[in-house]
């Protein structure tokens, strides 16, 4: 059975976000498809969210290529993975109690 990630948690740290957001700079403006259905974007966007025995992956495939997240619990800690391309980026979260 999954973990419950319900709850609020609290930010504590971060690593490599500037690489995460470097290797999406080429992504971070919206599809043109969103302003004008006339005009699509070129690039076909799909998303699959699965369990993973205990984390939550989430795999995206589009322009950014090895583009996803995962999260999981370690006790009262929730970890969050971004990737893109080559860049990781790790977060931490603590339960709020």
């Amino acid at each position: 059975m999954p973990p419950n990630l319900t709850g609020y948690y609290r930010f504590v740290s971060q690593k490599n976000m500037e690489d995460y957001l470097q290797a999406l700079s080429n992504d971070l403006t919206p599809p043109r498809s969103l302003f004008s259905p006339l005009f699509p974007s070129p690039f076909l966007q799909t998303t699959l969210v699965t369990w993973e025995e205990e984390q939550l992956v989430c795999v995206q495939k589009g322009e950014v290529p090895n583009r996803g997240w995962r999260h999981w619990l370690e006790g009262e800690t929730l970890y969050l993975e971004l990737t893109a391309r080559d860049a990781v980026c790790e977060q931490v979260f603590r339960k709020v109690k």
